[in-house]
């Protein structure tokens, strides 16, 4: 009896260690199964941190998943390059074409992100048309070429939706130029008589005409539409042609004089930005596109719109100036200290209301001294194209890491290279008129 009491002892015993071991593994293990979940959990952190820090060169990584609260429906026709953007739901076919031009050496996908976010902003109300007729190589063409193209292809545009009685631009860069020329092709003004008071009808009816009165009605039309807004984005309005118009050349008259010399590597494209066309004794064709002239109403057309805005960089943009793309001389320039971020829109520093300037303003003292010949073709632009009222929206991305690609990112052209501009867009859309 007492060998097995302590038989069942010893056996307790080493059942109890048994049992220990086996806690003591599963601590052991369990111990080990935390360290690798928070081995796991630093790893993730790390590769967030890696991921914010690497954010500069493609950002946020969001090119294929934009905002998919409104479905749209891109159409391209088969062997084109354009496309039209409009929302995919049930209803009413939009009244309102919003036109999209790219700028030199570009093509209608500049304008992509654009559309889409115009569609979902407005389903209802707008269809985007990111035009083809001059991309890639064809931007060397020349102003008067490319806007005859693109007053071709808005109009077969507008036949294939009959529905359409509005009409809106918005350009990009040399897209601008070109878009002035087209709705200069496009303008229509015809005048109808309209009766005050009693319908002219009855007035007949009851022999009383002469008691009615009649007036005038002039109607303006772009395309046989009514014209809405006309918006530019780093558009060289004035030319590139000296008094630092060009960034590039650091305002060295003779970089800049170079530069005007060589235009003729950007075909006529180039001729008519640095004013270096003289077809025949004729005045530069940005100088005539100042005016209504004997070739096309130019100012009409453009003062035939609601809307007009200049949207210009600051700063940072290597191809087009300030003053040429918000069409304002040197000195008319607000101070860059003077510069405020506006609420909601990053990189927007200022916002002018529309406003117009006197014909009759006289030109700066500094002008008169060095009255050259590029100055006063400048001030003759200024002064044609200010008689009717501009919206100036300023905009800077100093302190972005995309700020040496200020050109492309006014319009983000490519959403992965120039997010930081979708505020830019987002100030357009917000303020656009439906």
């Amino acid at each position: 009896m007492e060998k097995d009491s302590n038989f069942t002892d010893e056996n307790g015993e080493k059942d109890r260690k048994s049992g220990m071991g086996i806690e003591e593994t599963e601590n052991s293990n369990k111990k080990e199964e935390r360290k690798s979940e928070m081995d796991i959990e630093k790893n993730e952190n790390n590769n967030k941190k890696t991921r914010r820090k690497g954010c500069f060169i493609l950002p946020r990584f969001a090119c294929m998943r934009l905002d998919d609260e409104v479905p749209v429906v891109e159409t391209t026709a088969a062997g084109e390059s354009s496309f039209d953007v409009e929302a995919s739901q049930k209803g009413p076919p939009p009244n309102h074409l919003v036109v999209m031009v790219n700028g030199i050496i570009g093509s209608a996908e500049d304008w992509k992100y654009a559309a889409k976010q115009f569609v979902k902003a407005y389903p209802r109300d707008i269809i985007v048309h990111c035009s083809k007729s001059n991309c890639s190589k064809l931007t060397f063409d020349g102003v008067d070429i490319m806007g005859t193209r693109l007053a071709e292809e808005v109009l077969s545009v507008i036949k294939q939706h009959p529905h359409l009685q509005k009409i809106s631009f918005v350009a990009h860069s040399l897209g601008g130029l070109v878009c002035r020329y087209a709705i200069a092709k496009l303008y229509e003004q015809k005048s109808a008589r309209r009766a005050c008071g009693e319908d002219m009808e009855c007035c007949s009816l009851n022999g009383s005409t002469n008691s009615c009165v009649e007036e005038e009605v002039s109607k303006r039309k772009i395309a046989g539409l009514e014209p809405l807004n006309f918006i530019t984005c780093a558009t060289p309005h004035l030319g590139c042609r000296g008094h630092k118009q060009a960034p590039a050349f650091c305002g060295l008259h003779s970089l800049e004089k170079v530069a005007a010399s060589s235009s003729w590597l950007l075909g006529r494209s180039g001729r008519h930005l640095f004013l270096k066309d003289c077809d025949e004794g004729r005045r530069p064709l940005l100088l005539r596109m100042a005016s209504d002239s004997e070739d096309l109403p130019f100012i009409s057309a453009l003062q035939s719109f609601k809307r007009r805005v200049a949207y210009a960089n600051t700063c940072f943009d290597y191809l087009v100036g300030w003053s040429t793309s918000s069409l304002r001389r040197r000195y008319e320039l607000p101070r860059r200290r003077n510069l405020k971020k506006v609420d909601k829109y990053p990189h927007i520093v200022k916002v002018d209301e529309a406003t117009s300037v006197s014909s009759q303003e006289e030109t700066p003292t500094e002008a008169k001294i060095n009255g050259r010949k590029s100055q006063e073709m400048e001030e003759a632009m200024i002064r044609g194209l200010t008689k009717m009222s501009w919206e100036r929206i300023d905009v800077s991305f100093k302190g972005s890491k995309q700020r040496y690609f200020a050109h492309t990112a006014i319009q983000v052209q490519s959403y992965c290279m120039n997010s930081d501009g979708a505020d830019v867009i987002q100030h357009i859309i917000d303020n656009f008129v439906v």
